[in-house]
C-alpha cells in the first residue's frame, strides 16, 4: 500500500497567492481611498488548516489605527473580490496585521549609533 504524499508547502502556496491577490484587489478597487492607497502587502502566514491567512502590512500612514479599521471594515468586500479571483472550493478568511518590522529596525539602528557615540 503506498503512503499519501503530503505536501508540507501547500499552506505556503496558498498565502503566497493570497497575498498577491488581495494586493491586486487594493491596488486596483481601493486605489481612491487615502488610507488604503499607501498599503504594502510584506508577509502571508497560512493557519487553522488553511482556514484564515493572516496578511502583514506596511502603511505610509502614520495613523496606523485609523488603517487597521479601515482594513477591518472593508476585509468583507477584500474576501468576496478573493473569492472571485481564486479557482479554490474554499477561500481563506483574511486578517490584517500590521508589520512594526521597519520602525524597529530605525529604533535598533539609532541605539546602536549613540553606542558609538559614547
Amino acid at each position: 500500500m503506498m503512503k499519501k504524499r503530503t505536501d508540507s508547502n501547500r499552506g505556503a502556496r496558498i498565502a503566497s497567492k493570497v497575498q498577491t491577490l488581495v494586493a491586486e484587489i487594493l491596488r486596483g478597487d481601493f486605489s481612491d481611498d487615502d488610507l488604503l492607497a499607501g498599503i504594502s502587502l510584506v508577509g502571508a502566514v497560512a493557519h487553522g488548516g488553511l482556514q484564515f491567512v493572516r496578511l502583514f502590512y506596511y502603511s505610509r500612514n502614520e495613523n496606523i489605527n485609523a488603517v487597521q479599521k479601515r482594513l477591518d471594515e472593508v476585509t468583507k468586500t477584500i474576501r468576496f473580490e478573493l473569492a472571485a479571483r481564486m479557482n479554490q472550493k474554499y477561500v481563506p478568511d483574511i486578517r490584517f496585521e500590521y508589520d512594526n518590522t521597519l520602525e524597529t529596525a530605525e529604533r535598533i539602528d539609532k541605539l546602536l549609533d549613540n553606542l558609538e557615540v559614547e
